[in-house]
């Protein structure tokens, strides 16, 4: 018969130091095992079936001397059943582990993406915007739903109703969704292709880039194309920066933001350092604009002549009048002041004739887009890339071909002519 272990106190236990195992008695086969780091554990050495086992019972003295030789007694008993401890603890940590693996959804999935992609947005609103895209028109359809079971005929569902009527918002909203699924991809979230990609979703959606000439560009308004030389000759009669600004951003189809920066973003407008003359060619840091990427525009000798007539001292081309950022409003009061002098005059003013109401400094790339497209005078994308709009297959392409800056050149000069031919 097997020499029984003596039965040790807690305070003897707690006194053992020596590495090794060492048997505590009060249940067969139940010994502390001390490491060479000092670290202490408890193990049942027993039989189960045929097999020898070391079975762990937690870490000494987080799981007392009595607490073990109960735990001890529980898996003798067990074993004295015919069952088997170890296994029965491993089905039940497999079963746990079953329960808390719950499927991950588009909302959680897509928030985990925005919080990776929030480092890539220039600032806190653009970062809110790429949410609540999601938020207004995804997270009621499928938010709760698996994001590994979701299907693209789920996303044409989203998509359907705003494809026509808010198609730039909905090529938002598929682009953030692919987004989405390329992360619960890379996650190990989703095994199945990304339902979202433009490839899948092609063939059962109008194209958007013909839907853009039947639902128009822009909510701002904007003037007709025939008010632009009119409008020309009555800003040339203002005095200030604010008129000479608005006549490069119109002469360039710039952004208002992209000429004299913006208060909102904190971000400068043009400066002296983009400019080269020689080569007529502005050239605008991605830092600066919407798309992120550096945007060059062909300046027309009218362009150069404007800037020759303004060049003095000072970092930014058209700064504020204390030397900060100019504000937007400036060239609104602009416009406005036209308008109210043509009334005056008894001219019909500078309205947008679909919405009634007077033009703004970004209407102003609408007309000229309107322009371009009319009579089919440029293909599309020649003026895509102009307003800077890298939306498509084909302006990316443009772009990484180096942006068609000699096409475009010709273009610009035959825009500045058209709204300036008044002085000509």
């Amino acid at each position: 018969m097997p020499k029984r272990a003596r039965e040790l106190t807690a305070l003897e236990v707690r006194r053992i130091t020596n590495p090794g195992l060492h048997a505590v008695g009060g249940v067969p086969g139940l010994q502390l095992q001390v490491q060479a780091s000092g670290a202490a554990s408890w193990i049942l050495r027993t039989t189960v079936g045929t097999k020898r086992r070391d079975i762990g019972l937690g870490p000494f003295p987080e799981v007392t001397l009595a607490a073990a030789r109960e735990e001890a007694r529980k898996h003798r008993k067990a074993i004295r059943e015919g069952r088997d401890p170890v296994e029965e603890r491993k089905e039940v940590r497999e079963r746990l582990i079953a329960s808390q693996a719950k499927p991950i959804t588009f909302r959680e999935a897509a928030l985990a993406c925005h919080a990776i992609k929030v480092h890539e947005f220039r600032n806190a609103k653009h970062g809110k915007q790429w949410l609540r895209t999601l938020e207004n028109h995804v997270f009621d359809a499928i938010g709760e739903r698996p994001v590994a079971d979701i299907g693209h005929d789920e996303l044409v569902a989203i998509l359907g109703p705003i494809w026509t009527t808010k198609t730039e918002t909905a090529s938002r909203v598929r682009q953030r969704m692919e987004n989405v699924f390329d992360y619960a991809i890379a996650a190990n979230l989703r095994q199945a292709e990304n339902p979202a990609r433009n490839k899948l979703l092609k063939p059962l959606l109008p194209k958007a880039d013909k839907l853009k000439k039947k639902t128009g560009r822009a909510h701002h308004p904007a003037l007709a194309i025939d008010d632009m030389p009119r409008f020309m000759a009555a800003i040339a009669r203002q005095q200030g920066r604010a008129a000479r600004a608005l006549e490069f951003a119109i002469l360039t189809a710039a952004r208002p933001s992209e000429v004299i920066g913006s208060k909102v973003d904190r971000k400068p407008g043009a400066s002296w350092c983009e400019i080269d003359t020689e080569k007529a060619l502005w050239t605008i840091p991605g830092t600066r604009m919407k798309a992120g990427l550096d945007h060059s525009v062909p300046l027309s000798p009218l362009a150069l002549q404007l800037l020759q007539d303004r060049h003095g001292t000072g970092e930014q081309v058209f700064p504020g009048s204390r030397g900060g950022t100019m504000s937007n409003a400036s060239m609104g009061a602009v416009i406005r002041r036209a308008h109210e002098a043509d009334i005056a005059a008894g001219g019909t003013g500078f309205l947008d004739k679909k919405q009634g109401r007077i033009a703004t400094p970004h209407g102003f790339r609408s007309t000229f887009k309107d322009w371009a497209l009319q009579d089919d005078r440029y293909p599309d994308h020649w003026s895509e890339i102009a307003l800077a709009h890298v939306n498509d297959d084909k302006t990316r392409a443009a772009y990484a071909r180096g942006e068609l800056v000699k096409e475009r050149r010709k273009m610009m000069e035959e825009w500045a002519n058209f709204c300036c031919k008044k002085f000509m």
